[in-house]
């Protein structure tokens, strides 16, 4: 057991750090060192969390200029003497001390628009190679930590910005139904022109934070920008356009062949 300085926000968005002397055990994550903040000096602290197991989103905060999740950042990468400093994050208004107003994240996720599949399609009847599925998957281990959208530089030092831009968290929700075979909506057009994604310039920070590894910017949003790019300037998919609905452009897996291969010569 140590003595640690921990330097928290307190108040609102016009609120000031405070700085703590608090116990500190070994083993012990940011998020316990809060709760015994809260029993011992400071009761009245707000500080949002649930599962402490890293799955649910809930305690996101910044730690030392970094988002993270409290309960998965442990003491024990800090140096012995280094003070902990513990606020809310950034992009988001502060409602009081370590707890935001995310209701921009929920206001986005309703603009989406559901899952389309082909008019008279039931469910048992979709076909899906494993790469679509695999695919996906990665895209659906995502806690709606909001960690992406927090470190986001282009909604996080411009607050006009978010009115036109999603932040990688939804953007990453597009692609993931753009690229899925059985869905029939162009979702390309929408990921330009509502959601913002000419904004985004790949500078991955969103993947660097992300507490699932999920690869956010070489998986999602690069592949969706190709898919803008392809669909506005290339003149064989234009041209394709007007002569009727080119087939989803989903690439084939290493190990399907296509109808041509592998056939034999006379």
């Amino acid at each position: 057991m140590s003595e640690r300085t921990f330097r928290v926000w307190r108040g609102g968005p016009d609120g000031e750090l405070t700085e703590y002397r608090v116990e500190v055990n070994e083993g012990e994550v940011v998020l316990d060192v809060l709760h015994r903040l809260q029993a011992t000096q400071a009761p009245d602290m707000a500080v949002r969390w649930n599962c402490k197991a890293g799955k649910c989103g809930s305690c996101s905060v910044e730690i030392n200029g970094r988002p993270r999740l409290s309960c998965m950042t442990r003491m024990s990468v800090f140096e012995d003497d280094e003070v902990v400093t513990v606020t809310p994050m950034r992009t988001f208004p502060v409602v009081r001390d370590l707890v935001c107003d995310v209701s921009f994240n929920y206001a986005k996720a309703r603009e989406i628009p559901s899952f389309t599949p082909a008019p008279g399609t039931e469910p048992g009847d979709f076909r899906m190679r494993q790469a679509d599925v695999e695919r996906s998957q990665e895209f659906r281990k995502c806690i709606e930590c909001f960690l992406c959208n927090d470190v986001c530089h282009v909604i996080r030092d411009h607050e006009e910005n978010k009115e036109h831009f999603s932040g990688p968290r939804f953007l990453m929700r597009v692609a993931e139904l753009e690229m899925h075979p059985e869905d029939t909506a162009d979702r390309r057009r929408t990921a330009q022109e509502e959601f913002g994604l000419g904004y985004c310039n790949i500078t991955k920070c969103c993947t660097e934070v992300c507490p699932e590894g999920i690869h956010i910017t070489d998986n999602a949003l690069i592949p969706l920008k190709e898919r803008v790019v392809d669909r506005k300037y290339d003149p064989l998919v234009w041209l394709g356009s007007k002569i009727g609905r080119r087939p989803k452009d989903t690439p084939i897996a290493p190990n399907v062949r296509r109808p041509e291969e592998g056939r034999g010569t006379a």
